[in-house]
């Protein structure tokens, strides 16, 4: 039965190919949606895009990291032999002398890789960047699709070992925290508002990690029954509530990340100097 959206038999194949081509419904436009659909693409590459250039920014800086007692989370822990010296902080001084360039270079790579490769953000920047697709019921422009199965895009599946690595930096990061609760003289029982804020980037780094697909799947995958397993059980309810609201802790951790960052350059700097509550 016709449905308005075959192709004329007279009429040849569209040059484009792709959802263009002869074997797709010819419909003359290239969507229907009314909507201003194209909001959340733009502001997710723009979102992104800040992101990048204020990372790579700090990133090669490597300068007004440090500000007793708190550290960038971008530079911890630090790697290299031209960190700045942190008492009782994580200087770990693996990389020696002939390490010239910024420390964050070293460990970035971690928190980056896992984000780079996380489902969520996939979707986020193949649908900002690439337009694949730019959003729902709006064909890609590409004339073809090969999906992650080729380079580079095959690199996608490390994400799960990405997610051990992102592990090891968040109990870093959990450790900066604790060392937060000093004063600049290093002495203990102390808590300005550098401390507060991250306070609340810890905890928005760890919803994040632990609302991760792979982390769902560690926890919970390969069950065939979860009444044999009440604690993997338990522990996958937590995860998988968690990861209902990952794109928005995606999100949330990434700005807390970059805030946290920013907030460490502003004291190092002499910019801003640290409130305290006690």
């Amino acid at each position: 039965m016709a449905t308005g959206t075959e192709r004329p038999a007279t009429e040849p194949p569209h040059p484009r190919g792709g959802v263009r081509g002869g074997t797709r419904a010819a419909i003359a436009a290239p969507h229907l949606r009314t909507d201003r659909w194209w909001l959340a693409p733009a502001g997710t590459a723009a979102g992104l895009l800040a992101f990048i250039v204020y990372s790579t920014w700090r990133a090669f800086a490597g300068a007004d990291y440090y500000a007793a007692p708190y550290v960038s989370p971008f530079y911890s822990p630090c790697l290299a032999e031209n960190c700045e010296p942190m008492k009782a902080g994580p200087n770990w001084e693996i990389f020696g002398s002939w390490w010239g360039i910024s420390p964050a270079i070293i460990i970035l790579i971690f928190p980056l890789g896992f984000r780079l490769t996380c489902y969520y953000y996939r979707k986020a920047y193949y649908r900002g960047f690439w337009a694949s697709p730019p959003a729902c019921a709006v064909a890609e422009p590409h004339k073809k699709y090969t999906g992650e199965t080729r380079f580079p895009l095959v690199l996608q599946n490390i994400h799960r070992y990405f997610f051990y690595a992102a592990l090891v930096v968040a109990g870093i990061l959990t450790y900066d925290t604790v060392l937060a609760f000093r004063d600049e003289t290093y002495a203990w029982g102390h808590m300005g508002l550098g401390t507060l804020v991250f306070l609340v980037n810890i905890v928005l780094i760890w919803a994040y990690t632990i609302s991760c697909h792979s982390c769902r799947h560690i926890v919970g995958g390969k069950l065939k029954h979860f009444s044999k397993h009440p604690v993997r059980y338990r522990m996958w309810q937590w995860a998988g509530k968690l990861n209902a609201r990952h794109m928005q802790l995606a999100w949330a951790s990434l700005v807390s990340v970059a805030l946290a960052d920013f907030y460490v350059y502003l004291v190092a700097s002499g910019a801003f100097d640290d409130p305290r509550f006690f």
